[in-house]
């Protein structure tokens, strides 16, 4: 059997692994090797092993290692996945793990491979037959593409733990509430000819124009309408991302498509929120000649809170000296909360290092994290109906 490799060489071998997730399929790369290996580390450590492929690609898979029994106890949860990178923005390779000013470089060490490491050996010393209640590691696929590990946990409705943490990265402040996220596409169809003569075509442009004024309404009006003094900004975002339309400055513009994200606050629908996007862009295209169209470049999703007096928030609360609170940014809290849990994020990292070129995790952050992951588990498994 493997052996469970020392924490430093773990963090060194799983950042070596690449598994980048996009929604380019250029880009796209499975993470079955670093699923493969935490499940040698898993069993290493006594963990009954549960490797399951996503039906949509069998080159991506979760991980669920179950260390005890019972139906409560506590899941540790991570993606496995990286968003890609550019590599020629990195003062050293993504792919090793490089120490310099006590931090530690490399894809995937704030967000999040680290977190799995850690997690692992904080259980390095846990006796599993002292357990009363069952540790679960989950590791999860493609969360930075489209929470589909996520959502496959949830499609085979299998429960199997009551209290998770997910380790994203927080500065190891509690977070018990975010944001949700929606991407939308507004494409407008007009008909192209010489710009010499405006009645020989229809200019998508000049209604996309109203198009993302109509937006821009909608975004004041939203943030009149819905407020939660909890979060940084406490309005719901609309940010218009990415634009593309014409091909020719002297071509009347037959097409034009507009990307945008909107992150909803907690109590907001999404399906409300796409229905009312319908209804105002298509008031709007009926002053103008051109086709709308308007389509979701993912699912959703939803924004994630967690009831205050949840026995993980009050944990959270009493070992970390913090009030759990709120950020901007999703995680796969909302559909563990399908599953039955209630969910605390809570992870070494920072947010400002995630997505970044230079990601890095500072070495301070190892044993503080180690500790009190620990304590968590002495609560939840260990002490646990004594």
């Amino acid at each position: 059997m493997v052996e469970l490799p020392a924490l430093r060489r773990m963090i060194v071998e799983l950042i070596a692994l690449p598994s980048v997730s996009s929604v380019d399929p250029a880009l796209d790369q499975g993470n079955r090797a670093v699923i493969e290996c935490l499940a040698e580390w898993c069993e290493a450590l006594g963990f009954a092993v549960d490797l399951r492929p996503l039906p949509s690609d069998p080159d991506k898979a979760n991980l669920i290692a179950t260390l005890g029994r019972g139906e409560g106890g506590l899941v540790l949860s991570g993606h496995t996945d990286t968003v890609p990178f550019d590599g020629d923005l990195w003062r050293s390779d993504p792919f090793t793990l490089t120490e310099r000013e006590g931090r530690l470089y490399g894809l995937g060490t704030s967000d999040m491979k680290a977190f799995l490491a850690l997690a692992l050996e904080a259980v390095r010393e846990v006796d599993p037959r002292r357990l009363r209640q069952p540790l679960v590691l989950l590791a999860t696929a493609d969360e930075e593409s489209g929470m589909e590990g996520a959502k496959a946990l949830v499609e085979e409705g299998r429960q199997f733990g009551r209290h998770a943490i997910i380790g994203e990265p927080t500065g190891l402040r509690p977070i018990r509430v975010h944001k949700g996220m929606m991407m939308e596409a507004v494409r407008i169809t007009g008909h192209s000819g010489h710009s010499s003569d405006p009645s020989l075509g229809i200019n998508a442009l000049d209604a996309m124009h109203r198009v993302m004024g109509e937006l821009m309404a909608w975004r004041e009006a939203l943030g009149e309408r819905y407020q939660d003094a909890r979060f940084g900004v406490p309005r719901p975002t609309l940010n218009l991302g990415h634009i593309h339309g014409g091909d020719n400055p002297n071509r009347i513009c037959g097409e034009a498509e507009l990307h945008f994200d909107l992150r909803p606050l907690p109590g907001m629908s999404i399906p409300e929120l796409r229905a009312e996007l319908e209804s105002r862009l298509t008031a709007v295209m009926a002053e103008h000649p051109g086709a709308l169209s308007i389509r979701s470049l993912f699912p959703g999703q939803p924004p994630l809170e967690t009831p205050e007096g949840a026995e993980i928030v009050e944990a959270a609360r009493a070992l970390t000296g913090e009030s759990p609170g709120a950020v901007a940014f999703g995680t796969e809290g909302p559909w563990l909360r399908e599953l039955g849990m209630d969910v605390v994020v809570l992870g070494p990292g920072d947010i400002d290092q995630a997505h970044q070129p230079d990601e890095y995790l500072a070495l301070d952050r190892l044993e503080p994290t180690v500790a009190l992951l620990r304590r968590f588990i002495r609560r939840f498994c260990l002490e646990a109906g004594a």
